[in-house]
C-alpha cells in the first residue's frame, strides 16, 4: 500500500509550528497524487492550507493512532519520527505525571522540578527480580536490568546518565547507586554500601554549584566503578573524575555560585572550631560575591556542611585532616580578597601588612614576603642566567586566580583519592557496575575551551550510543534469522578527527602551546589554513577572526578562541609551588607531593587481588616540579577520555537520558522547544531513526493474531496461527518488503502497523454500521407499537375526560350568573361605604390641621417676645464681656510692656554687684555683718596667733634659758650648797615662771574657745541657709496650692454657671409644655365641638334611605346589572345632596380650626427644634470647654511638675554645697582655715553668691509663670462665657 493512500479524510497529521514545534491538524478531504498542498482542520476548528514542499514533495508526518499514545516505550510507535516522540513524552509527563519513558534501551528522565514518592524501599523491593518490560519505565528498571545482566551474563556494566544542567543526571546516579546498595547488600561489616552512598555529599560539595540552570550542577564528569564479589554482594567502588571546572573557583557570572563548600564555611564561620580560619559573610569574598546570589532558596548552608562532615568521617576521614581542609579552602578564600595595585605601567606591589595575604600566610604556613614577592614577580630563566622580572597587575591577579585555582584541583583530587582508599577493599572483586555521571552537550552565547571539551566528551560517547545501537539492532535481526541490509546512519566519526586526529584540533592547539609566542590568534589562523578548505564540518565565522564553528551531531556550536591557550596550558608561577612546597603545614606538603610512581586512585597495590584498574592522573614520577605542568589539559582529558571509551567498550551499557522540561524550574511544566533541541542532541531521535530505518514495530503471532482476528475469515483461521498469520498478511499487505517473518515475531516496516490499524477500524466500523442499522429498526418498530397503544388509551380517556368538562362549565356559569349578581352588590356597597369614611377623614384632618396652625401662629409670638428679651440681654452682656476684654488686654499689653522695660533694666543692672547687693540688701547686710565679724574675729585671730606666736618664742628663747640656767645650776650645784642663802630667791623665781605658764595655758584654751565659738557660729549661718531654702519651698508650694485653688474656684464657677443655665432652659421648656397643653386642651373642645354640629346635622337630615328591589331570579344578568346599577345611582345623588347641604353649614368654621390648628403645630414643631438646637450647642460648647480646659490643666500639670523637679534637683545641688562647706570648716577650723582670703571662706562665699543668683532667677520665673497663668486663665474664662449662651440667626432675633 502506498504512503499517499493513508492520506484520506479525517487523518491526523502534524505540522510545524514555530511556538510548539509540531500541531496537530486532521485533513477535511482526502489527498491525491500530484496535489501542491493539504487541507487541514487545527484542533481549534481553524481550517488552513498546507503546501508541500515543491521540490521534495514530502508528506507531513502521520500521527499515531489513540491506541499507541502514551506507550511507555516510544518503539513501540507505529509511526517513529520527532512529533511523535515529543507528543508521547508530553502526555506522559503533563498528563500522566509519569517522568521515565523508555526508548529501545534508551530510558528518558525528565526533571520534574519537584520530589515524587517513587523512591522509597517499596518501591525498589517491588522492581527487584523484576524484567524490565514487566513493570513501569524507572531508573530502578535500569539498575535491576545491569545487576541482573551482570549476574546472568557475568559481565561488566555500565550505566552512562547524560544531560545538561538541571536536567536531573546527579540525582538519577544517586538514585542507581542507592538501589544497587539496598539490593545487593555488603560483603563484610563495613557498611561499603553506605561509604558508597557517603560519598555523594563529599562531591556535591566540592564539585557542585548553583549556575543559572540549576541550584546543585555537578561541574565534573566522573565514574563510580561499585564493585562486588563473586556472590553478587559489594565490597568497594572507585570514582574517576573529569575535567573540573577550575575556572569557577575565581569567577562566577550573575545568579551563579562557587562550589557549595566554601557558602557552608562561611554560614558557619560562627562555630568554635572555626574561628582560627578569620571566615565571614560569603559576602566579604571577591570568590564567592560575584555571582550576587550567597543563597539557594530552601537549602541551609550550616546543616550541609554538617552532612559534609559526617560523610567525611564515615569515610574514615579523621577531624585533624577535616579541619585541614577547611584551612586549605578558607587560605583560597583569603587570597582571592589580596589586593594587587599598580606600581608603574610594567610592575605591581601588594601592600605591606595585608591582613587577608597575612591571614593566607599563617593558614598554609608560608612567609609573607616570599609570598607577596613571587605574586607579583617571576623568574624567567635563559641559557646562561635567570633573572627576576616583575608582573604587571593584571598579570599578577591571573597569576594570583591561577595559584587559588591550582591549590582547589590539588585538594580536589587528594580528597578523590582518599575517598577511593576509603571505598577500597582487600576482597577479590569479581564484576563491577559502572555508573557515568557526565555533563551533556553545551551550547551557550559564548562557548570557551570547558564546552569544547564537554562536546568532545559528548561526540564519543554518542559514536559509542551509536553503535552499541547499530549492533543491538543486528543482533535482534539475527536472533529472529531475519535477512537484513546496512543501515545508514550518522557517523560522527569524521567530527571525531577534526577534534583529535593528526593536525586535529587538540594538536594544532598542544604545538601553539609550546611555541615561546603562541597567541589564540595565531592558533585561530593555524585552524583556518589547516581545515578551513579540507573539512566540510569546520568553519569561520564571518564577522570574526578569532572564533570558529565545528559541526557537532547535535548543532552547530560557535567557539570564542580568547583563552584557550591558556587554560589549555594551566600554568602557575613554579616559584610560588616552590612557596607553598616549603610550608609549615602538612596537609598542604602532602598536596604537592610529588608521588615517584603513577598510582590508580583506589590506592590498590598490586597482589591485593582485584581486576587491574586504569590510572586517569598523569605521570608524576618525574625530577623536577616544572616537569609536572608539561603536559597540557586537552591532552590529558584525551587520554581520560580514551581509558573511559575503553573501559565502556569492555561492558555493557544501559543509557539514561535527562531531559530538562523548562527553563525556569516550574513543577511539571513542559516547553517543546526545549526538550526537541535536547533529544536531538542526546540522541534519542537518532535511534527513532536507526529504529524506523529497518522493522521497528514487532509483534509476536499470538498478539497479531488476537489483535487482528477480526481482518480475517473463518475459513481462513488454521490450527496453526504461525501461517494462519502469514496467509493473512498477504492477502492485507501486497509488498512483502513492508513485513518480514521470523521465528517468535513479525517484524513490519513503519507506517505498516498503522494500516493494519486502519483495516481493523474500518471492519469493525462496518460491523458496527450493520449492528446499528438491525437495533435501530427493532427500536422503531418497538416505539410504534407502544406509541400506537398509547395513543388509543389517550383518546379514550380524552373523550370522556371533555364531556365531563363540558358538565361541569354549564353547572359553573350558572352559579357564576347568580356570584356575579351578589359580588357587584357588594362591591358597590363597599365602594359607598369607602367614600363615606374618606370623606369624613379628610373633614377630620383638615380641621385638626387648621387647628395646628393657628396653635402654633399663637406660640411662635409668645416664643418671639421670650427669644429677644434673651437675645437683648445677651447681646448686653457679650458688649459688656467684650469690653472687659479689651479693658484687660490693654492692661495686659501695658503691663507686659512695663515688666518687659523693668526685665531689660533688671538684666542690665543684674550684671553689676551694685544690683545683685540691691537686690540682696538683707542677705548682703547679714553677709556683711558676717564678714566684719569674721573680719574682726580674723583680726584677734592674727594678733593672738601673733601673741602666742611671740610667747611660743619667748617661752622657747626662755626654755632654752632655763636649760642652760639649770645646767649652769647644776654646775654650780657644789656651789649652791655653800650659797644657801640664795634659795628663797630661785624659788620665787622659779614660782613666777609657774605664773607665766599657766597664763600662757589660759591664752591658749581662750583661742580654742573662740575657735569653738566660730565654729558655732558657721553652722548657726548653715542652719539660716536651710532655713532660706524651706522659706522658698514653702513659697513654691503656696504657689502651687494658690493655682489649685484658682483652678478649684474656675471649676466651681463653670459649673454654677453651667446649672444656672440649666435650670433656666428647663424652666422655659415647662413654660412651653404647660401652653402646648392648654393649646391641645382648647383643640379638643373646639373638636368636640365640631363632632356636636355634625350630630345635629345628621338629625337635622330628613332623606331616607333607598332600598333594594328584587328581581326575579329567571331574569337575564343584563337586566340585573341594569337594575342594580339605577339603584346606586339614586344613592350616589342622596348623599350628595347631603354632603351640600352639610358643607354650606360648616365650611367656614372647620377652615377656621384647621388654620389655627396648623398654626399651633408649627409653632409647637419650631419651639421645640430650638429647644433641641440650644442643648446641642450647649452640649458641644461645654465638652469643647472641658477638653480645652483638661488639655490646659495637663499643660500648667506638666510643666509645674517639670519646676518642681528643677527646684528638688536645685536644693539637693545646695544641701551637697552645705555638706562639703561644713566638712570643710569641720576639717580646718582647728588651724584657722575659715578666716577671710582662706579656700574654705572663698568656697563659703561662691556658694552664697551662686545661691543667692539661683535665688533671684527662680523668683523672676515664678513670677512669669503666674503671670502668663493668670492671662490663660481670663482667656479660658472668657470662652468659657461665650459658650454658655450659643447665637442665634440674625434672622429670629428680628
Amino acid at each position: 500500500m502506498a504512503a499517499s493512500e493513508l492520506y484520506t479524510k479525517s487523518a491526523r497529521v502534524w505540522i510545524p509550528d514555530a511556538e510548539e514545534v509540531w500541531k496537530s491538524a486532521e485533513l477535511t478531504k482526502d489527498y491525491k497524487n500530484g496535489e501542491a498542498s493539504l487541507q487541514l482542520m487545527l484542533e481549534d476548528g481553524k481550517v488552513i492550507e498546507h503546501k508541500l514542499d515543491p521540490k521534495t514533495k514530502n508528506l507531513p508526518y502521520l500521527r499515531n493512532p489513540d491506541i499507541l499514545v502514551g506507550e511507555n516505550d516510544l518503539t513501540a510507535l507505529s509511526y517513529l519520527h520527532e512529533p511523535a516522540v515529543l507528543h508521547n513524552l508530553k502526555v506522559r509527563f503533563i498528563d500522566s505525571k509519569l517522568i521515565y519513558t523508555y526508548c529501545g534501551i534508551v530510558l528518558v528522565a525528565i526533571n520534574p522540578y519537584e520530589n515524587l514518592p517513587i523512591y522509597g524501599t517499596d518501591i525498589i523491593n517491588a522492581y527487584s527480580g523484576q524484567n524490565m518490560g514487566d513493570m513501569d519505565p524507572h531508573i530502578f528498571a535500569v539498575a535491576e536490568e545491569a545487576y541482573k545482566q551482570m549476574a546472568r551474563d557475568e559481565r561488566n556494566q555500565s550505566i552512562i546518565v547524560s544531560g545538561e544542567s538541571g536536567a536531573g543526571k546527579t540525582v538519577s546516579a544517586k538514585y542507581a547507586m542507592r538501589y544497587f546498595a539496598t539490593v545487593s547488600g555488603s560483603a563484610s561489616e563495613a557498611n561499603v554500601e553506605e561509604k558508597v552512598l557517603a560519598s555523594n555529599p563529599i562531591m556535591e560539595a566540592i564539585g557542585n554549584a548553583k549556575t543559572t540552570r540549576n541550584d546543585n550542577s555537578s561541574r565534573f564528569g566522573k565514574y563510580i566503578e561499585i564493585g562486588f564479589d563473586n556472590r553478587y554482594r559489594i565490597i568497594g567502588a572507585n570514582m574517576r573524575t573529569y575535567l573540573l571546572e577550575k575556572s569557577r573557583v575565581v569567577f562566577q557570572a550573575d545568579e551563579e555560585r562557587n562550589y557549595h563548600v566554601f557558602y557552608q564555611l562561611c554560614a558557619s564561620a560562627h562555630l568554635p572550631e572555626f574561628k582560627n580560619l578569620r571566615l565571614s559573610s560569603a559576602n566579604d569574598f571577591l570568590y564567592t560575591r560575584q555571582g550576587r546570589s550567597p543563597v539557594i532558596e530552601g537549602v541551609d548552608d550550616t546543616k550541609e556542611l554538617c552532612t559534609t562532615r559526617h560523610a567525611f568521617t564515615l569515610l574514615g576521614i579523621n577531624e585533624s585532616y577535616q579541619m585541614g581542609l577547611f584551612q586549605v579552602l578558607a587560605a583560597i578564600l583569603h587570597l582571592g580578597n589580596v589586593e594587587i595595585k599598580d606600581r608603574d605601567a610594567d610592575s605591581s606591589l601588594i601592600a605591606p601588612n595585608n591582613r587577608h595575604l597575612t591571614a593566607f600566610c599563617e593558614l598554609v604556613g608560608v612567609t609573607y614576603q616570599d609570598m607577596s614577592q613571587w605574586l607579583c614577580h617571576r623568574k624567567l630563566k635563559t641559557a646562561n642566567e635567570t633573572y627576576v622580572k616583575p608582573l604587571p597587575r593584571l598579570q599578577a591577579t591571573n597569576a594570583r586566580d591561577a595559584l587559588s585555582k591550582h591549590i582547589y584541583a590539588k585538594l580536589f583530587n587528594w580528597i578523590v583519592e582518599h575517598v577511593n582508599k576509603a571505598l577500597v577493599t582487600n576482597v577479590k572483586q569479581h564484576s563491577f557496575i559502572g555508573v557515568l555521571d557526565i555533563y551533556g552537550f553545551e551550547t551557550f552565547e559564548i562557548n570557551s575551551f570547558e564546552q569544547f571539551c564537554i562536546n568532545y566528551a559528548n561526540e564519543k560517547l554518542q559514536q559509542q550510543f551509536n553503535m552499541h545501537v547499530f549492533k543491538l539492532e543486528q543482533e535482534e535481526y539475527m536472533k529472529e534469522q531475519i535477512p537484513w541490509t546496512l543501515i545508514d546512519f550518522y557517523d560522527n566519526q569524521p567530527c571525531i578527527n577534526l577534534i583529535e586526529a593528526k593536525m586535529g584540533i587538540l594538536d594544532l592547539l598542544d604545538e601553539e602551546c609550546k611555541m615561546p609566542k603562541g597567541s589564540d590568534d595565531s592558533w585561530a589562523q593555524k585552524l583556518y589554513n589547516t581545515h578551513l578548505k579540507t573539512c566540510s564540518l569546520f568553519e569561520k565565522p564571518r564577522m570574526s577572526n578569532r572564533a570558529f564553528i565545528i559541526q557537532h551531531f547535535a548543532d552547530k556550536v560557535e567557539y570564542q578562541c580568547d583563552g584557550f591557550l591558556e587554560k589549555n596550558k594551566d600554568t602557575v608561577n613554579a616559584e610560588q609551588i616552590n612557596v607553598l612546597k616549603a610550608s609549615k603545614f602538612d596537609l598542604l606538603v602532602e598536596l604537592f607531593r610529588d608521588e615517584e610512581k603513577a598510582t590508580s586512585p583506589t590506592g590498590q597495590t598490586p597482589g591485593t587481588g582485584g581486576r587491574t584498574r586504569l590510572s586517569i592522573k598523569p605521570d608524576k614520577g618525574r625530577d623536577t616540579s616544572s616537569k609536572e605542568h608539561k603536559k597540557t589539559v586537552g591532552c590529558q582529558f584525551r587520554n581520560s577520555l580514551q581509558m573511559l571509551m575503553e573501559t565502556l567498550n569492555a561492558t555493557t551499557p544501559h543509557y539514561v537520558r535527562c531531559i530538562k522540561p523548562n527553563d525556569f524550574k516550574m513543577a511539571f511544566s513542559f516547553d517543546p522547544k526545549r526538550a526537541v533541541q535536547q533529544l536531538r542532541a542526546c540522541g534519542v531521535l537518532e535511534t527513532i531513526r536507526i529504529s524506523a530505518a529497518g522493522f521497528p514495530s514487532r509483534w509476536t503471532y499470538q498478539e497479531f493474531f488476537s489483535r487482528y482476528r477480526v481482518l480475517m475469515k473463518q475459513k481462513d483461521v488454521l490450527a496453526d496461527k504461525k501461517m494462519t498469520c502469514r496467509n493473512v498478511l498477504e492477502k492485507l499487505v501486497q509488498d512483502k518488503d513492508k513485513y518480514q517473518f521470523g521465528k517468535t515475531k513479525i517484524f513490519f516496516r513503519a507506517g505498516q502497523v498503522a494500516y493494519l490499524e486502519k483495516l481493523r477500524a474500518d471492519k469493525l466500523r462496518a460491523a458496527c454500521i450493520r449492528i446499528q442499522k438491525t437495533i435501530r429498526c427493532w427500536l422503531a418498530r418497538k416505539k410504534y407499537l407502544r406509541k400506537r397503544s398509547a395513543a388509543i388509551t389517550i383518546q379514550r380517556f380524552t373523550r370522556g375526560y371533555q364531556a365531563r368538562c363540558l358538565a361541569k362549565f354549564m353547572r359553573r356559569t350558572q352559579a357564576a350568573t347568580i356570584i356575579q349578581k351578589y359580588q357587584r352588590m357588594c362591591v358597590e356597597r363597599k365602594r359607598y361605604r369607602q367614600k363615606q369614611a374618606a370623606a369624613l377623614a379628610m373633614q377630620t384632618i383638615l380641621r385638626a390641621y387648621m387647628a395646628r396652625q393657628k396653635y402654633q401662629a399663637l406660640l411662635r409670638e409668645h416664643k418671639a417676645v421670650i427669644i429677644q428679651k434673651f437675645i437683648r440681654g445677651w447681646l448686653a452682656r457679650c458688649w459688656y464681656k467684650r469690653c472687659l476684654e479689651a479693658i484687660v488686654y490693654l492692661q495686659c499689653c501695658i503691663r507686659r510692656m512695663r515688666a518687659k522695660r523693668e526685665l531689660k533694666k533688671l538684666k542690665i543692672e543684674a550684671r553689676s554687684v551694685e544690683h545683685f547687693k540691691k537686690l540682696n540688701k538683707g542677705m548682703e547686710n547679714k553677709i556683711m555683718q558676717l564678714q566684719r565679724k569674721i573680719d574682726e574675729q580674723n583680726k584677734d585671730n592674727r594678733l593672738i596667733n601673733e601673741k602666742l606666736v611671740s610667747l611660743e618664742s619667748s617661752y622657747s628663747t626662755e626654755s632654752e634659758r632655763m636649760r642652760s640656767e639649770l645646767n649652769r645650776l647644776r654646775g654650780a650645784e657644789e656651789d649652791a650648797k655653800n650659797k644657801t642663802n640664795q634659795v628663797s630667791s630661785l624659788l620665787e623665781e622659779l614660782e613666777r615662771l609657774k605664773k607665766e605658764l599657766s597664763t600662757t595655758q589660759q591664752e591658749k584654751k581662750t583661742i580654742e574657745d573662740w575657735a569653738q565659738t566660730y565654729r558655732d557660729e558657721m553652722e548657726k549661718m548653715v542652719s539660716e541657709l536651710k532655713d532660706q531654702n524651706g522659706t522658698l519651698k514653702k513659697e513654691k508650694d503656696d504657689l502651687n496650692r494658690m493655682i489649685q485653688e484658682q483652678s478649684q474656684q474656675m471649676t466651681e464657677k463653670m459649673a454654677r454657671a453651667i446649672v444656672l443655665e440649666t435650670q433656666q432652659l428647663e424652666t422655659d421648656l415647662n413654660e412651653e409644655r404647660s401652653r402646648y397643653q392648654n393649646l391641645l386642651t382648647e383643640h379638643l373642645r373646639l373638636e368636640e365641638k365640631y363632632d356636636d354640629l355634625k350630630e345635629e346635622m345628621a338629625l337635622s337630615s330628613s332623606v331616607s334611605k333607598p332600598g333594594h328591589r328584587r328581581t326575579d331570579s329567571t331574569h337575564s344578568s343584563n337586566e340585573s346589572e341594569y337594575t342594580y346599577n339605577s339603584e346606586y345611582t339614586d344613592l350616589e345623588e342622596g348623599s350628595r345632596a347631603r354632603e351640600d347641604v352639610t358643607r354650606g353649614m360648616d365650611t367656614s368654621l372647620t377652615l377656621k380650626l384647621q388654620k389655627r390648628v396648623t398654626e399651633l403645630e408649627q409653632e409647637k414643631q419650631s419651639l421645640r427644634n430650638e429647644l433641641e438646637n440650644k442643648e446641642d450647642q450647649f452640649q458641644r460648647a461645654r465638652a469643647r470647654d472641658d477638653a480645652e480646659f483638661k488639655k490646659a490643666r495637663g499643660a500648667e500639670l506638666e510643666y509645674e511638675s517639670l519646676k518642681r523637679q528643677e527646684l528638688e534637683s536645685e536644693n539637693k545641688k545646695l544641701k551637697h554645697d552645705l555638706a562639703e562647706m561644713r566638712k570643710s570648716l569641720l576639717s580646718d577650723a582647728a588651724t584657722g582655715a575659715g578666716a577671710p582670703g582662706s579656700p574654705a571662706y572663698k568656697v563659703l562665699l561662691d556658694q552664697l553668691n551662686a545661691s543667692c543668683e539661683e535665688l533671684e532667677v527662680r523668683k523672676e520665673e515664678v513670677l512669669m509663670s503666674v503671670s502668663s497663668w493668670s492671662a490663660s486663665w481670663t482667656k479660658v474664662k472668657s470662652k468659657l462665657q461665650h459658650a454658655t449662651v450659643p447665637p442665634l440667626a440674625s434672622s429670629k432675633i428680628q
